[in-house]
């Protein structure tokens, strides 16, 4: 098996598994995710972070990757304006960071200065 077969293969089993639940008690609602996504969502959350954007690049990984139960998106493109301004910064750090299973802890302090 060639090396790219290799990789295809890792992908498909990490991607193609059961979605992960993480149950968000601020905002009442069962929040699916998977182990991993393609590159090509994650590259607006790189670069967000990349320019120093963190609480946007938090924001964006919950838009791309929080699904309900049966894998569909939770949050469309123009929900990105209500997340920024209307909801609570602690909580926005908590979600992403289950979902992305980062190792970034936000303060509430860092949030607000953001």
């Amino acid at each position: 098996m060639s090396i790219t077969s290799k990789i295809a293969k890792h992908y498909q089993s990490a991607i193609g598994g059961d979605l992960l639940k993480y149950h968000c008690p601020e905002w009442d609602t069962d929040i699916y995710y998977r182990k991993t996504y393609p590159l090509k969502d994650e590259a607006k959350v790189l670069e967000l972070q990349a320019n120093g954007k963190t609480i946007e690049a938090l924001v964006e990984s919950i838009l791309v990757k929080a699904r309900d139960k049966q894998g569909k998106r939770l949050f469309q493109d123009t929900d990105r304006t209500m997340l920024m301004n209307e909801s609570d910064p602690k909580v926005v750090v908590q979600v992403a960071t289950q979902i992305n299973n980062a190792r970034l802890q936000l303060t509430q302090e860092q949030a607000a200065k953001e």
